[in-house]
C-alpha cells in the first residue's frame, strides 16, 4: 500500500486516544466496541471517500473477481440489520449465511470471523445495536455474470471454508495466544496480507506474505519476518507502534485502507494487545515475496510498506 503524506497522516493520528478498555471489562456494549475496533469494521463498512454515514456500507472493494460493495450494518430496520436477531448475526459471522440461509460472498471475511469466540460475537452484536441507524440502501455488487448468482459460492465454501472457533496453542504463553487470536480471528490480517489463488482462496503456503492485488486494487505488504521482503528487521514494539500511529520504523506512514484501519481500529487497542499482535506476526515462518511491482521488475528486495 502506498505511503500517505507524512504530515497529513501525522495530523490525522497525533493526539488520538490510544488504548481503550480491554475486551474483558465493562458492559456488553463497551466490550463490543473494543471487538469492533479490533475487527476493523468501520474501515470496510463506511464509504469514507463518498461521505457515507458510519457503518452504512457502500464502500467498493475492487478485486480480480469484481467489485464488492459492503453492506449497511447499522440497526436500520429496512436498509441495515435492524430486523436481525442475535442468532442471525452470530450465524452470519461464524457460518457466512444470511438470515434466509443464503451464502455470503467471501469478500465478507466470515472465513476468518468464524474463529471468533461466541462471547465476543455477542458483545459485538450488542455494540452494533447501539450505533445510529442510517437509511442508506445497499448497493449491488459489480460482478461478471458467472458470479452474479450466489449459488456459485457453495462450491467455493466446500473447498476453502472450515468453520470453527480459534483454539489456543498450549505450547505457547498467554501473550502469544492473545496475539494469535487477535490477528487470526478479530483483525483478520491474513484476509488482506495473504496472496490468493485464481479462485480467490487464500494461499496458506504464503501466509501473510503480501500481494500486489489487494483490496481496492492496491499492493499489500509482506508482513512475514523475511529480512529482505518482509518485516524481519522489525521488533514487536515496531509493529505495535505502527498499529498505534501508522508509522513504520523508517519514518514512513501507511496509506489507503491500512491508514483507516489504524485510525478507526488498532490505535484504540491496548498497547499490550498491539504488542501481542507484533509478537505473533514475527513468530510466523518467513516468506520471501517482493510485492512492489517496481521492485519486482528491478529485482530489488523490499522491507517496508509501500
Amino acid at each position: 500500500m502506498r505511503i500517505a503524506n507524512a504530515c497529513g497522516a501525522f495530523l490525522a493520528l497525533a493526539g488520538a486516544p490510544v488504548g481503550a478498555a480491554p475486551a474483558d471489562g465493562g458492559d456488553a456494549v463497551a466490550r463490543g466496541e473494543y471487538v469492533f475496533r479490533a475487527g476493523g469494521c468501520y474501515s470496510c463498512h463506511t464509504d469514507v471517500d463518498g461521505g457515507g454515514a458510519p457503518l452504512a456500507g457502500g464502500r467498493g472493494l475492487a478485486t480480480p473477481l469484481g467489485t464488492f460493495y459492503t453492506p449497511n450494518i447499522t440497526p436500520h430496520p429496512e436498509h441495515g440489520i435492524g430486523l436481525w436477531t442475535e442468532q442471525d448475526f452470530v450465524r452470519a459471522m461464524s457460518e457466512g449465511l444470511g438470515p434466509d440461509g443464503s451464502p455470503y460472498y467471501p469478500s465478507f471475511p466470515y472465513t476468518t470471523y468464524t474463529r471468533m469466540r461466541p462471547a465476543d460475537l455477542r458483545d459485538l452484536w450488542a455494540y452494533l445495536r447501539s450505533v445510529a441507524p442510517a437509511a442508506t440502501p445497499n448497493r449491488s455488487h459489480d460482478l461478471p455474470w458467472v458470479l452474479s448468482n450466489r449459488a456459485v459460492t457453495w462450491g467455493w465454501r466446500w473447498r476453502y471454508f472450515t468453520p470453527g472457533a480459534w483454539t489456543e496453542n498450549p505450547a505457547r504463553d498467554a501473550a502469544w495466544n492473545r496475539g494469535a487470536y487477535l490477528a487470526e480471528a478479530m483483525a483478520h490480517c491474513g484476509e488482506c496480507h495473504t496472496p490468493r489463488d485464481r479462485l480467490g482462496g487464500l494461499d496458506e503456503q504464503r501466509k501473510y506474505a503480501g500481494t500486489a492485488e489487494g483490496p481496492e486494487g492496491g499492493a499489500v505488504p509482506n508482513i512475514t519476518p523475511d529480512r529482505e521482503t518482509g518485516i524481519g528487521r522489525w521488533r514487536a514494539d515496531d509493529v505495535a507502534y505502527l498499529l498505534a500511529s501508522g508509522a513504520t520504523p523508517a519514518g514512513d506512514y501507511t496509506g489507503g485502507l491500512m491508514a483507516e484501519v489504524v485510525e478507526h481500529g488498532t490505535r484504540h487497542l491496548t498497547e499490550e494487545d498491539r504488542l501481542a499482535i507484533g509478537r505473533y506476526v514475527l513468530s510466523l515462518p518467513a516468506v520471501h515475496n517482493p510485492v512492489s511491482r517496481k521492485d519486482r521488475k528491478a529485482g530489488k528486495p523490499r522491507g517496508e510498506f509501500e
